[in-house]
């Protein structure tokens, strides 16, 4: 009866969520709004938006669901909801919770870095650098660059063609940069304003797209200089046009009326999503950004959340931004209800005024980014530029503006919130070259998915084979799941063990198991390691666990022959065991086998020795990570139990009040009054630890 009593009460625990939630469905009103999924601790699981929300609340709890959102829906324990005045009223809302409450369910962008810009300074003496935040300083702000190090590469060009000054602060001499010819020295030099402005008025044409200007000055410059007889200069101008041409290299003309564009498309499988951003500006693809990350609700509802939460932290803008449309009607109002996300998170787009240029952002998805199982840059340009000669005049662009402006369907409705929020055109294209353009990112974007599962498929078939031909090598049937072991310790104190499983070639970490080492006195491995086995193997007989097909023991001929005696006459089972000995670099030499222990000769460069490797390094870290936490533990006890007045259960109080050593060293005496500890016991506690951490004085 005792074992029953848990289910009983998970039952009733359930029965009593599911009688609340539709006491509350009863009740939901036929308003726009958000709504906040709980599980059963109350945590805050998902968050969605409703221009109707009795019906998109209940559709949660009513009809079929995909795997997916039957995983989001079987979670579900409460939900509270919030009544707004207007849908964008709701979108504003749910951009700021889904930002405030992070729920898992939710798509979110976890990469929370924000984009590199070049910024020309607002000085008498101006300066170019690269940055991540964009300020109302006056200054002139160019981007955002998909990553860092284009932006570097950029500026290092520039720093060539114009030498503003370099330095934050002026110097009383010249610097190398005087002398590489990248600063005219406003430290030692006058420089004429006029000489400035031109600078500045030139970096800006170059990064707005004039690098076509810019390169025929400098081929006209070099041309001169060679009339001149002045080889030098010349040679100078000729090295400044081939930094140009290969900067500029990878961008392909694509539209001929040069807008910059952010060209979004996107493909789901297998309860995945792949979003992919084709980049264009001043009608050059430049860049293009690849997000693959797992969803749970309505895929056009989500890759619109993605689409917006985008925006939302990114204060650059294109001109014009191509959406996919709603695969069908249905799904389209579905998207709308919850994917005009962050379209009110603030008054950011006003900030995208302030910045242009030719550069795009690269804000990163919830699991990662790669642009795997997409065409290459070559054949991306090759389509491009055929869109480019097939389609691409100012009728066809018109009529593609009315065709997405018809129907008033979720798609077009979400394209004009988002055109009102951001101020920069939103076109849903139906036919023509800018249709073709978004056929062609949600393509590629399948083919990243593709990619995807192929390479786990192909992971898991390597890892498979690996644990396959390991097992012949050391000649046993199998050697699908492989429990490893490993000792830590620090001269005999704190000792630890620790186990980590591999189940088909794959870390098992659900599997994986700690053990503080009781029986053992100063640094002795072969009897920490029969320890460690009779208790691990005990517990495995008692309860009835499955058993490994394979043993691995970090260690020699010692270690493999105290865990076969153990494994042999104390609990008497036949399990192989395997060591790994390391050499004097104490990486994986040679693997052991057998009684007495032989050295199986695995190519270094096969499959299996990888897979070992792998194994020895993982439950080196499992066990040196435990050791060192144990090892921390006892510092701070040890310094906490030397006090006199300090016992365990205080000792523990103070360790959960303050939450670390460093903090009870750095409270006042007022602040020991919260766990009921007196002024004179405090100082008494402050002066020990405080004399502890003093340096020795020199004498």
């Amino acid at each position: 009866m005792d074992a029953s009593r848990p289910v009983i009460h998970t039952s009733i625990h359930a029965s009593e969520a599911s009688e609340n939630i539709r006491n509350k469905l009863a009740l939901l009103p036929d308003k726009p709004g958000c709504y906040l999924m709980k599980n059963a601790e109350g945590t805050i699981i998902y968050v969605g938006k409703a221009k109707v929300l009795k019906n998109r609340v209940r559709s949660y709890f009513n009809g079929s669901h995909n795997g997916k959102t039957q995983r989001l829906v079987s979670e579900i324990r409460d939900f509270e909801y919030i009544v707004t005045a207007s849908n964008m009223e709701a979108l504003i809302l749910e951009c700021n919770l889904i930002k405030q409450h992070h729920p898992r369910y939710n798509v979110l962008l976890k990469d929370d870095k924000s984009f590199p810009y070049l910024k020309i300074t607002n000085e008498a003496q101006p300066r170019l650098e690269v940055t991540r935040r964009v300020l109302k300083d006056k200054a002139k702000y160019f981007g955002p660059y998909p990553n860092a190090f284009a932006a570097q590469q950029t500026k290092k060009l520039l720093d060539r063609l114009y030498p503003l000054r370099k330095c934050r602060t002026l110097p009383d001499k010249v610097c190398l940069y005087y002398h590489l010819g990248q600063c005219l020295a406003p430290c030692e030099f006058p420089v004429p304003a006029s000489e400035n402005e031109r600078m500045v008025s030139e970096i800006a044409r170059f990064l707005n797209g004039g690098h076509g200007d810019i390169k025929k000055e400098l081929q006209r410059k070099m041309e001169e200089a060679a009339e001149e007889l002045a080889f030098e200069r010349a040679r100078e101008y000729r090295d400044q046009i081939v930094a140009i041409e290969a900067l500029m290299e990878k961008q392909t003309i694509n539209m001929t009326d040069a807008m910059d564009r952010d060209v979004f498309g996107y493909a789901v499988d297998k309860g995945w999503m792949c979003v992919q951003i084709l980049y264009m500006r001043q009608g050059k693809m430049i860049q293009r950004h690849v997000s693959v990350f797992p969803f749970y609700g309505e895929p056009y509802a989500d890759f619109l959340t993605y689409v917006t939460q985008y925006y939302s932290d990114n204060p650059a803008l294109p001109r014009e931004i191509l959406l996919p449309d709603a695969p069908d009607e249905e799904g389209a109002s579905a998207a709308a209800a919850a994917a005009e996300t962050a379209l009110g998170a603030g008054s950011q787009g006003a900030a995208s005024e302030a910045a242009a240029g030719p550069a795009a952002s690269g804000a990163e998805a919830s699991e990662g980014e790669g642009a795997g199982g997409s065409e290459t840059e070559a054949e991306l340009a090759a389509k491009l530029e055929a869109l480019d000669e097939e389609d691409s005049s100012d009728a066809e662009a018109e009529a593609e503006g009315q065709e997405t402006a018809k129907a008033g369907s979720e798609a077009a409705d979400f394209g004009e919130s988002l055109r009102r929020w951001l101020r920069v055109k939103v076109t849903v294209p139906k036919r023509g070259s800018k249709s073709k353009m978004v056929s062609m990112a949600c393509d590629n974007s399948k083919r990243a998915l593709e990619e995807k599962f192929r390479l786990i498929e192909r992971d898991q078939d390597r890892s498979v084979r690996a644990a396959e031909g390991l097992a012949e090598w050391i000649g046993i049937p199998s050697a699908r799941r492989i429990e490893a072991f490993d000792n830590s310790n620090t001269q005999g104190a704190n000792p630890v063990s620790a186990m980590v499983v591999f189940t088909d070639g794959k870390p098992d970490r659900k599997e994986y198991r700690k053990y503080n080492v009781r029986t053992v006195q100063g640094p002795d491995d072969y009897e920490t390691m029969r320890e460690v086995i009779r208790r691990r193997y005990e517990r495995v007989l008692k309860e009835d666990l499955p058993l490994p097909d394979l043993i691995v023991v970090d260690g020699g001929k010692g270690q493999i022959a105290a865990a076969v005696d153990v494994l042999v006459n104390e609990l008497g089972l036949d399990l192989p065991v395997c060591g790994l000995a390391k050499d004097a670099k104490h990486r994986t030499a040679q693997l052991l086998v057998g009684d007495p222990p032989e050295e199986v000769p695995l190519p270094r460069d096969s499959q299996e020795f990888y897979l070992l490797q792998r194994i020895q390094d993982e439950v080196h870290r499992f066990a040196i990570t435990f050791h060192r936490e144990k090892r921390a533990k006892s510092m701070v006890a040890s310094r906490l139990d030397a006090i006199p007045g300090i016992g365990e259960k205080r000792r523990k109080q103070l360790l959960k009040h303050f939450g670390s050593l460093k903090a009870i060293k750095e409270a006042s005496v007022e602040d020991f009054r919260a766990v009921s500890i007196g002024e004179a016991l405090a100082r008494r506690i402050l002066d020990a630890l405080n004399e502890e951490g003093e340096p020795a004085k020199p004498e």
